[in-house]
């Protein structure tokens, strides 16, 4: 892959404990702990709906629109990619118990929000975006996949794409094999910068990401410590990078694969 680049216009970021970008820069900067664990409450969407919706959708579009309102971008107006390793494992473990006990007594609701693109289809509606919207799998790779995938959107003629990376608690004989612990969820708002080369203009942090044939190293920042049970950890050495302006982070990009990603801050 050749290198992709793009500025970084805004971040939004959810942890138990961490329940903003601002946050975890006082965590990561001034080593402020981390406060009581509560809930992501998406102001895009109506109360009723915003109670109802599970613990994906909640973090996904809080993230989201953090990011957006960060950028000072319209929700409405950006293509989006969103990348979640499990989807929302409390969901797709009830729907298998359900399945296997009684399949008549599957809740509708909980149907409507266990597919994969829950959250990416609560976000167009809520934002009223017709924007196109991607929804991505690659286990442990999948945020590296999705911001590959946000950067050739970019590289294709994209001004602007928002990518939501999130994953949560698993439960049940599920959560047992596919391991997730808390909640955690991230958003990027990236734009476009002209060629590989290109320094950009405006504010930001400038990305350059290139995939290599390595295996990405294990890190340990203080948000890859505190969200290291989470399925969607393995996004969580660039937002220490991030947060300490730091100019590098190591990403794994699936099986003996890296993805490199350096960073310029304005």
């Amino acid at each position: 892959m050749n290198t992709l680049t793009a500025r970084i216009e805004g971040i939004g970021f959810w942890a138990a404990g961490l329940p903003s970008w601002q946050a975890a820069l006082d965590h990561v900067r001034d080593g402020t702990p981390p406060g009581e664990p509560g809930k992501p409450s998406p102001a895009l969407l109506a109360p009723n709906e915003r109670r109802r919706a599970p613990p994906s959708v909640a973090v996904a579009l809080d993230v989201a629109l953090a990011a957006c309102e960060a950028a000072g971008r319209d929700p409405a107006a950006l293509p989006s990619v969103f990348a979640t390793t499990h989807g929302d494992l409390a969901i797709t473990d009830y729907m298998c118990a359900t399945l296997a006990d009684d399949p008549r007594a599957i809740s509708p609701t909980k149907f409507h929000n266990s597919v994969h693109n829950a959250a990416a289809g609560y976000w167009t509606i809520g934002a009223g975006c017709v924007r196109p919207a991607t929804a991505l799998s690659a286990h442990r790779a999948s945020f590296a996949q999705g911001l590959v995938e946000a950067l050739a959107q970019l590289a294709c003629g994209d001004d602007a794409v928002l990518l939501v990376a999130y994953d949560t608690e698993g439960t049940g004989p599920l959560g047992a094999i596919s391991r997730s612990r808390g909640l955690l969820g991230a958003a990027l708002v990236l734009s476009a910068c002209q060629g590989p080369d290109a320094t950009g203009a405006g504010p930001g942090t400038l990305l350059r990401a290139t995939l290599l044939d390595a295996d990405a190293p294990e890190r340990h920042g203080p948000l890859a410590r505190h969200g290291a049970g989470n399925a969607m950890a393995p996004m969580l050495p660039l937002f220490d990078a991030l947060a300490g302006r730091g100019d590098l982070a190591l990403l794994h990009a699936g099986h003996g694969r890296t993805l490199r990603v350096e960073l310029a801050h304005g």
